[in-house]
């Protein structure tokens, strides 16, 4: 879908554009979840709109708001989710952030725009790519033009809460096909154990 012809042209007249329409779901019940794991940590894809969407839950012994002010504070991410090298803020809901890939990947970037979604219920926190004018040059890293994702948190009581973490699997550049699998598998494991780590604090 060609949303906007000329890019280069609608970069000079506003600071951020969306560059490809795809909305992340962020609903559990999608049906033809191919299972990683089964486990405290459910791990879980499937194909939506042409995309391999991953999914990771699990349940924490903390409240909903102090799962959400860890994952609101997206400048914080290098320390909280340890692939993350880089997290900046471009504007007022724009972020720019860099993933370090093991050897001999090279690096993953994306410029995201986010929104945040709270209710009493539940709290919704997703994103998906733009450009953006001030984000840096990615000579040294593919940048993930496709980049989607969304933090679904609901309270199960005072003091426990569930976290859905959904987000495009596409990793594009030379990652083979044939690893995807277990590279999602790796970081919805991650996921999970660097939220808790940082609740743990």
């Amino acid at each position: 879908m060609k949303a906007f012809i000329n890019i280069p042209i609608l970069l000079l007249l506003i600071p951020a554009v969306p560059i490809k329409a795809f909305d992340i779901p962020i609903s559990e019940s999608i049906d033809s979840w191919t299972v990683l794991q089964d486990d405290v940590t459910w791990i879980g894809w499937t194909d939506h709109s042409g995309f391999p969407v991953c999914q990771t839950r699990a349940n924490f012994p903390y409240p909903m708001k102090s799962i959400s002010n860890i994952i609101e504070d997206i400048e914080n991410y290098p320390n909280v989710f340890k692939r993350i090298t880089t997290a900046k803020i471009l504007d007022d809901d724009i972020a720019y952030l860099m993933l370090d890939m093991p050897f001999p990947f090279s690096g993953r970037d994306y410029i995201i725009q986010f929104i945040k979604d709270k209710s009493e219920t539940d709290w919704v926190f997703s994103f998906k790519a733009v450009t953006h004018v001030d984000a840096p040059p990615n000579e040294r890293s593919v940048r993930l033009i496709n980049a989607a994702g969304a933090w679904l948190i609901r309270p199960i009581n005072n003091n426990e809460t569930s976290v859905t973490y959904t987000w495009n699997g596409e990793l594009l550049g030379e990652f083979p096909s044939w690893a995807l699998p277990k590279a999602w598998k790796t970081q919805g494991n991650e996921i999970i154990e660097w939220l808790g780590a940082a609740l743990n604090e």
